[in-house]
């Protein structure tokens, strides 16, 4: 360890804790604003794997957590020269933080009006121009048939912002599609966010370690509010927020997309398994169903802790790869993965249960709700939420 990185250390790890107190902090309030305006998740369809009403727009406790924390502590290390900025400017520190609030408040409009995915995808895509403007962009491509620097394709304009929008585009889907059980996404994103912090501390970006290591304290503190039996789901709030900011610091500094891509594995080939099968059935690939992965181990028998502990061991042990293999080797893991994984879904949904059988009465006994007078809060803020925007609520 060099002089510089033992002395930034202890600041990335403070920080990271002050990122998990506030989230931890401000999830309860999250909570109470998303009951005061009708942001409520009901299982009102034959997808939802919980029993009873639970507060969506958590993420709001996330976004806020990490660019609050996140602004103070780039302030504070900058201007007492703690941690050398290196390339990492303060446009595109604004970039990264500002456009998680916008992606927080895109995403909340749907946790309250449920609007349709289109307009979720076209707010997705001028959300990724946010990045874009600052000069955030994926320039090099690395070539994995051939070894070395020398051999990687360097793109010209407009490619590198092209590239760009569709990465940050396609991250945030992949964190929203899998959110599908309590404190699935935010586990793998966690995971994520401290792997993408490791690999830039060791890389000599401290700047961006200590960005990545804010949101892993963000979500750390949100997790134990997530996790099963959840008080309150993330919500479209917070997989957009945390999908752009992954999306935006994999590719800050040494581009870092092939980490995320291995470290992601499980949530992006799920993703693109799931929309090419919707697309081969003529549908589209926003139509939400049960053919995700964490359906399927429910399906087998699996409790719903045991299925979110399971996928959190996958994405760690892909975390632990990427840390020790090569760019190259990365990118034949993923490949590797990809095809496996989508093998692994195509036998599950053979040995899935009967269609009329996929509901969350048939998983095994565990209490998805909160508990007591929350019930009757929650379920009286849902209903006047619905009287008030004129329709049901889905997750």
């Amino acid at each position: 360890m060099t002089e510089e990185e033992a002395k930034a250390l202890p600041i990335v790890i403070a920080a990271l804790i002050a990122a998990s107190l506030a989230s931890f902090v401000l999830t309860p309030v999250a909570i109470r604003f998303a009951r005061a305006v009708g942001a409520i998740d009901v299982p009102d369809n034959d997808r939802r794997v919980h029993r009873e009403p639970v507060a969506r727009a958590g993420g709001w406790a996330v976004a806020v957590a990490f660019t609050g924390v996140g602004l103070l502590a780039v302030w504070i290390t900058s201007s007492s020269g703690l941690i050398a900025p290196g390339h990492v400017k303060d446009v595109t520190v604004a970039a990264l933080l500002g456009g998680t609030l916008v992606a927080a408040s895109l995403g909340f409009i749907d946790d309250r009006f449920q609007i349709k995915a289109r307009w979720q995808f076209g707010g997705q895509i001028l959300l990724a121009l946010i990045p874009v403007a600052a000069g955030i962009g994926i320039a090099v491509v690395y070539n994995p048939l051939r070894g070395g620097t020398e051999s990687n394709f360097q793109l010209n304009f407009p490619f590198p912002a092209l590239l760009a929008v569709v990465w940050i585009v396609g991250m945030i889907n992949s964190v929203n599609f899998i959110d599908g059980l309590d404190g699935l996404s935010s586990g793998i994103a966690l995971i994520a966010a401290a792997t993408l912090g490791v690999i830039s501390f060791t890389q000599g970006e401290p700047t961006v370690a200590l960005l990545c290591g804010v949101l892993a304290g963000a979500l750390a503190g949100f997790l134990p509010w997530n996790f099963h039996p959840a008080r309150v789901f993330t919500g479209t709030t917070g997989v957009t927020a945390v999908g752009y900011a992954l999306a935006v610091l994999s590719i800050l500094g040494t581009a870092k997309y092939a980490v995320a891509l291995l470290v992601l594995g499980v949530p992006i080939i799920d993703t693109f398994w799931i929309i090419i099968r919707r697309v081969s059935h003529k549908r589209s690939p926003f139509t939400p169903d049960r053919g995700h992965l964490h359906h399927r181990l429910l399906d087998l028998g699996l409790t719903h802790r045991q299925a979110v502990l399971l996928i959190y061991a996958i994405c760690a042990v892909l975390a632990i790869l990427s840390l020790y293999l090569s760019t190259r080797d990365q990118l034949y893991t993923f490949v590797g993965i990809m095809v496996g994984g989508g093998l692994l879904l195509f036998l599950l949904t053979r040995r899935g249960r009967r269609a009329e059988a996929l509901s969350a009465e048939t998983y095994p006994e565990e209490s998805t709700s909160p508990t007591g007078a929350d019930d009757d809060r929650v379920s009286k803020a849902y209903a006047e939420g619905r009287e008030a925007a004129g329709g049901p609520s889905s997750r």
